[in-house]
């Protein structure tokens, strides 16, 4: 085989339709716009027009608000903690940070931290340092003997 000789599939290629290219290409003339109207001259933008008429998004109040500084946790519950003790995922001899649940895959990124929720019940007795956890997390994971330490992350202040 020789670099002369390389080509694609049949049909891995398709050729580009050449809109308003004389009457041979089936699509000359017009360019499949129609006669005359709004739709058939350029710089036309009607999405959402109706007519004269105030347009169904701007009668419809606004609500809401979208917190521009607003945090965003990776959650874990604590049953899935377990299931990946027992699983032997996770040692509990150190105590899980957020760096070690993201290497055993327990968690896949921490985008703002990582918040431990009290879902499923916790047996072993293990040192959880985290960026938030619910209240009732605390008290389930003290119950079953161990700690957990919430240590947010402290960003540094843009002047």
């Amino acid at each position: 085989m020789k670099l002369n000789e390389l080509s694609d599939n049949v049909g891995a290629t398709k050729r580009r339709k050449r809109v308003a290219r004389g009457p041979g290409s089936g699509t000359g003339k017009m360019g499949g716009r129609g006669i005359k109207g709004q739709k058939s001259r350029s710089g036309v933008s009607i999405g959402g027009y109706e007519g004269g008429q105030m347009p169904l998004y701007r009668r419809l109040p606004k609500r809401g608000f979208n917190k521009p500084n607003a945090k965003h946790y990776a959650v874990v519950n604590l049953g899935l903690i377990q299931k990946f003790i027992t699983e032997g995922k996770l040692d509990i001899k150190n105590p899980i940070t957020e760096e070690t649940m993201i290497a055993s895959g327990l968690v896949r990124r921490a985008l703002d931290g990582v918040r431990v929720l009290n879902k499923g019940e916790i047996t072993s007795k293990v040192t959880l340092v985290v960026t938030g956890a619910s209240a009732s997390a605390v008290e389930a994971v003290a119950k079953a003997g161990g700690s957990m330490t919430v240590a947010p992350v402290l960003e540094p202040k843009a002047n």
